[in-house]
């Protein structure tokens, strides 16, 4: 597994803070897809789902929450 760069965990961290793609990307200064792609892309080199997408909302799993 390549490891992940600061970046990629700032991508996490914001987007587990803000809950939403928009304003996350906003904050890191790229575009909602580019964030979405590479929180995708972290969670597939990892193996899990980071976070839980709806239409609405983004959140970390229930068991990320313990």
């Amino acid at each position: 597994m390549k490891p992940l760069n600061l970046r990629e965990l700032e991508a996490i961290r914001l987007l587990g803070i803000r809950r939403n793609f928009r304003v996350a990307a906003l904050e890191l200064g790229v575009s909602p897809p580019t964030l979405s792609h590479m929180i995708a892309s972290v969670e597939e080199r990892v193996g899990i789902r980071l976070f839980n997408r709806t239409t609405r909302s983004v959140a970390p799993p229930k068991p990320a929450m313990s």
